[in-house]
């Protein structure tokens, strides 16, 4: 076994390697869902009907989460372990459930489809649930030492993305027009790949640090906890408002057919977003040691709003659509690989603040912003290019389909300014709000190691206040 990369580090390799690995699983199933399935269900049922279908659903997902995290927060495995026993149900329901999305039989009628996407996106939603919020949460009991954390969530960033790159070259190829699988045998590829790199982790992964407050949490407890932790609020708040608005993740596949005639060029645009977070992902830790990671994530979500503004002009020239995509996809990584480092450092903070410890519920926030920004972006797109007058097609399930009734000739012209609004011009306002909302964010790096310190007991909050750089 390699020894630790720091003294003072308290994982080994095997371990983060397994943590590491699990992620690239996780994110290969989310992409598969949150990139695929709208256009998956568009092929089929009338855009408009879909959007209201996924954002139905997150009334469902807003009680889950809820009900989730106080539950989670609550509950004591006789074994004593917080965080894998949940890890172990969400390794087998999420592949499951991510399968069952795509078997939609395409040949019934739609209120059929419609009534078999709304059920299987509930038990998918809820399976998804028990697969993210353990796993963020693990790395707290994993490791107390900030640094350490920062690493291994900046490093899980680097298969995490090898995960959504492969799934989001993988699939694409699969079903486009020129090879004609179907996106039922798609997901059963990813979900076989997916809950094999996340098992080891359920036998290797370990809990060294256990929680200290042994209080029984009720809701009101909850409440103000989440109201008393401000920067988890403002944090997720931005991320809802950027995330939710880049409706370009879930339609790249019906942007490359319909704008630039073929599916396929999908994977040209998908490989030069996802060149620069590989390399990204091997930067950023480097980059954090040295500048606080709050400054570099804002610095990064300000470039991507500037580097947005060049897109606007290509839609004639799919050379310089792809040229100005990978220059924003560069601070897009940054944005994407620190994007959940904050969720921890909120969690020592709102403990430090309220002597609570209630690690599950901000955990189950992430989650919950997570799958609402993922379904309004799914949704949103679905909306816009229906009020656009885009048309779905019976029983045309795949792009070999679209290709055989000849889809492109039959959609109305408006529906191609529907699709370039919605994948280029809608996500700049969110990314607008963002920047606005995370300029309230003001925890850095040092102060919340400070906070850690105090909430395992090392030093007094007395000390730690007057450590401080500021008063929180």
């Amino acid at each position: 076994m390699k020894p630790n990369k720091n003294p003072l580090w308290q994982t080994n390799s095997r371990e983060r390697m397994s943590y590491y690995s699990y992620f690239f699983g996780q994110n290969m199933i989310y992409t598969m869902v949150s990139s695929f399935l709208p256009t998956f269900v568009a092929f089929m049922i009338d855009p408009i009907t879909c959007s209201i279908v996924m954002g139905v659903v997150k009334v469902w997902d807003a009680v889950n989460d809820a009900i989730f995290g106080v539950i989670f927060d609550k509950v004591k495995f006789k074994s004593g372990k917080k965080y894998i026993p949940w890890l172990k149900a969400a390794c087998i329901l999420t592949p499951l459930s991510t399968v069952a999305l795509f078997l939609i039989p395409t040949d019934s009628k739609e209120s059929v489809q419609v009534l078999w996407f709304a059920l299987a996106y509930i038990v998918w939603d809820t399976a998804y649930t028990l697969c993210d919020v353990p796993a963020f949460g693990l790395v707290t009991a994993m490791s107390n030492n900030i640094e350490e954390r920062n690493s291994i969530l900046s490093v899980k960033g680097l298969t995490a993305g090898v995960g959504v790159a492969l799934a989001s070259v993988i699939v694409p190829a699969l079903v486009s027009e020129d090879v004609g699988v179907s996106y039922g045998v798609a997901s059963v590829l990813i979900a076989v790949v997916a809950a094999a790199t996340m098992a080891p982790l359920l036998f290797i992964g370990k809990e060294r640090f256990k929680s200290t407050d042994e209080e029984q949490f009720t809701v009101r407890r909850m409440i103000k906890y989440v109201v008393s932790n401000k920067y988890l609020l403002v944090y997720y708040l931005g991320y809802i408002f950027f995330s939710g608005a880049q409706t370009y993740n879930s339609m790249h596949q019906i942007f490359a057919y319909y704008i630039y005639k073929n599916s396929l060029a999908s994977l040209i645009t998908g490989t030069v977003a996802a060149a620069p977070q590989l390399v990204m992902a091997l930067l950023v830790p480097k980059i954090i040691r040295k500048y606080d990671k709050a400054f570099v994530f804002k610095v990064s979500a300000v470039a991507a709003l500037v580097l947005s503004l060049p897109i606007l002009f290509t839609r004639e020239s799919f050379v310089m659509f792809t040229v100005t995509y990978m220059l924003r996809s560069i601070p897009l990584a940054v944005i994407g690989i620190l994007a959940f480092t904050f969720t921890p450092d909120c969690a020592e903070y709102g403990q430090f603040k309220t002597g609570i410890e209630a690690k599950g519920i901000s955990f189950a926030i992430q989650t919950f912003a997570v799958k609402l920004a993922a379904a309004i972006s799914g949704s949103t797109w679905l909306a816009i290019v229906g009020f656009y007058g885009f048309k779905s097609f019976d029983n045309a399930a795949d792009f070999a389909a679209l290709e055989k009734i000849n889809a492109i000739a039959q959609q109305p012209a408006s529906a191609f300014d529907g699709i370039w609004f919605a994948y280029n011009i809608f996500p700049i306002f969110g990314l607008a709000i963002a920047c606005a909302i995370w300029f309230f964010y003001r925890l850095n790096d040092k102060d919340v190691q400070l906070m850690a310190d105090c909430n395992r007991g090392a030093i007094t909050k007395e000390e730690a206040e007057s450590k401080l750089s500021r008063k929180y």
